[in-house]
């Protein structure tokens, strides 16, 4: 199977990781080739071109030219354009999370890639999070979930809330865990050290009686990122940061004879792997015809949508404030 060739387009933050870790796949042997990098202060995606042994390009064209695949990591606002832009040059495309700044800019692109063929993905990381990867098979209809992502305030990603910032990632978590979109969305947050809300909380209401209790800050003096589910039969407890994951639950034996009923507490196994890696990985081999990929373009465009609903709730309940 022929190397997947694929670019970078954007080099801040999270694009220089993704060139890191095409950079590691590459000298690991993968079936991936890094080509180079673009973005809009040249010397910047030079620095990190020098770094992984990579070309930089001048101009986004030049580059899509030379690659059969892209991620794409410029800022929420310039999405659309950018991914409309990959896919009518023929790539496949990966592009960072928020999938997009509105749900109309999301349908836009989805269409685009239908329009010629392409993949579309979303970096929707935590998918790939060894503790979830781990937890995800003893998931059986949970009816309490419960999540809690704490960063400390970095000026980056300030155009967005902290909804699309960091909670869309618990977002999209629950979604694929309960299988379901919300019936009903609350929501209320606080803008603290930026224009738009640094800390937010949610409740996500499903049909099935469901409910999803979502906190999310990038304010905080503590870095955390928990999450926990309620089923009938047991409780997990994830630590996405560790990353490890442990399942407590009735012991079924003990409840089925004469005896009091016993508390199993487990520690589930964790395989190692860093997230994005793992993710990069899949989209690579997606593009080659080789496994499911990353996020779709579709489970993307729906966390975007509850994030606007959970988005929308936050701002009426702060008008409600403002009007007493």
């Amino acid at each position: 199977m022929p190397a997947v060739r694929v670019g970078v387009w954007g080099v801040g933050t999270w694009g220089e990781k993704h060139a890191r870790v095409y950079h590691a796949l590459e000298s690991a042997g993968g079936a991936v080739r890094l080509v180079g990098l673009y973005d809009r202060h040249p010397e910047r995606a030079a620095e990190a071109a020098e770094r992984y042994g990579c070309l930089v390009f001048a101009s986004a064209d030049a580059m899509l030219s030379t690659c059969d695949a892209v991620s794409i990591a410029v800022p929420t606002s310039a999405h659309r354009a950018a991914v409309e832009h990959a896919v009518a040059a023929g790539c496949h495309v990966l592009v960072e999370k928020p999938m997009a700044g509105t749900v109309d800019d999301a349908d836009a692109m989805i269409a685009a890639a239908e329009r010629h063929g392409r993949i579309l993905q979303v970096g929707h990381v935590e998918r790939f999070n060894p503790a979830l990867i781990a937890a995800r098979p003893l998931v059986r209809s949970p009816k309490f979930i419960e999540a809690h992502r704490l960063a400390v305030f970095q000026p980056r990603s300030l155009d967005v809330d902290v909804v699309f910032d960091l909670m869309i990632h618990d977002i999209d978590a629950t979604l694929q865990l309960v299988s379901a979109s919300p019936q009903t969305v609350s929501a209320v947050g606080v803008a603290v050290l930026s224009a738009n809300e640094d800390i937010a909380n949610a409740r996500l209401e499903f049909e099935d009686g469901c409910v999803a209790n979502l906190t999310a800050s990038r304010v905080s003096q503590e870095r955390l990122r928990r999450l926990r589910l309620f089923q009938s039969d047991a409780y997990l407890s994830l630590d996405l940061a560790e990353p490890s994951a442990e399942m407590i639950q009735v012991d079924t034996v003990g409840a089925r004879s004469s005896l009091p009923p016993m508390i199993a507490r487990r520690t589930l196994s964790v395989a190692p792997g860093e997230p994005l890696r793992l993710q990069l990985d899949a989209f690579a081999r997606s593009v080659a015809g080789g496994g499911e990929g990353a996020a779709s373009g579709r489970a993307g465009r729906e966390a975007l949508r509850v994030a606007e609903s959970v988005r929308a709730a936050m701002k009426s309940r702060a008008v409600l404030w403002a009007a007493r």
